[in-house]
């Protein structure tokens, strides 16, 4: 297969890309490279196989280039995970993230209906289960409020799928991710902030009692579900979620990265942050029945992982 895979420099994309190519299939990435972290590491998550890929330096927003890109390549799939990420900065700009996010994802579905593209898996998050009292959260949930500008980005891309799939008949998947970490985690994510200032000894910020509780899911696991839903031959529309059906306390998840470190966590108590949910917890049912996901790290497992890519990365920089 030919697959485009927008956001592919990203801490999933590029491991998306790796595991694909491994798969013998082409790759096609687009990736804006801006500035939301440094755009030097997402440049170095992709070095190992940039003589692999085509990559397009490109914004979603862009809408002419898109529809160039696609139309001119024959994909078989598109696999859209570029996203403006992260619940606190979407407040803070809610515009931007409405532009990038749905304007964006529009564009490409434009694109696929234009270009015939039979096959389309969007990256939706956990978040747009807002202050669900349904635990675990199900995909048959009627979700009727969100409480970020992120989260209501993903909710209203969900529904760009669901009528393109619905007027023009393109397989549409989308994707609810829980909490994903691994190597290369973005450097904004809780587990990879606490493990670098644990590490420095310097403080974490914990933010609330340390209650609020997290399905923590490992970026294998996730890309297992994405896999599964380039060969799903459902119905024309579904949303799968893609989770470790645990959680995970903020406490806990301190102590794990504490345990793995050998160090203990200086913590900085503050107040509760506006958009972060309580809890999150996927009923991962159907995606095992459907998909043949199996999702095989728990965190016990995982922290331990990130922690040693974590210290070798260290060591490699400081010594660079």
């Amino acid at each position: 297969m030919h697959i485009l895979v927008t956001g592919g420099a990203g801490f999933i994309g590029s491991h998306l890309v790796e595991s694909l190519l491994r798969e013998g299939h082409r790759v096609t990435v687009i990736d804006d490279f801006n500035g939301y972290y440094d755009p030097a590491i997402k440049r170095a998550n992709l070095a190992a196989v940039a003589d692999q890929i085509i990559l397009h330096e490109l914004d979603v927003r862009d809408g002419p280039a898109i529809r160039r890109i696609v139309g001119a390549a024959g994909f078989d799939a598109i696999i859209h995970l570029a996203a403006r990420a992260g619940v606190r900065p979407s407040i803070l700009d809610p515009e931007l993230y409405l532009d990038v996010n749905i304007k964006g994802t529009f564009h490409l579905l434009e694109a696929a209906r234009e270009a015939k593209v039979p096959r389309f898996v969007f990256a939706s998050s956990s978040s747009v289960y807002g202050l669900s009292k349904q635990v675990p959260f199900s995909e048959d949930q009627c979700l009727n409020q969100t409480i970020s500008p992120y989260a209501a980005t993903k909710l209203a891309s969900e529904q760009l799928c669901s009528t393109y799939a619905h007027l023009h008949g393109i397989r549409m998947i989308c994707l609810r991710f829980f909490t994903v970490y691994g190597p290369r985690q973005r450097p904004d994510l809780a587990i990879h902030k606490f493990t670098e200032a644990i590490h420095a000894g310097k403080p974490i910020d914990q933010f609330g009692d340390g209650s609020t509780r997290r399905d923590y899911t490992y970026v294998d696991d996730i890309l297992q579900g994405i896999h599964g839903a380039l060969a799903y031959d459902g119905v024309p529309f579904d949303i799968f979620n893609l989770g470790e059906n645990e959680t995970t306390r903020l406490t806990d998840l301190i102590a794990a990265i504490e345990g793995a470190l050998g160090r203990k966590a200086v913590i900085n108590r503050l107040p509760e942050q506006a958009g972060d949910v309580p809890l999150t917890c996927a009923d991962i049912s159907k995606a095992r029945k459907l998909l043949g996901y199996q999702p095989a790290t728990p965190i016990s497992e995982g922290i331990p992982k990130f922690v040693e890519w974590y210290l070798q990365r260290h060591s490699r920089l400081a010594h660079a």
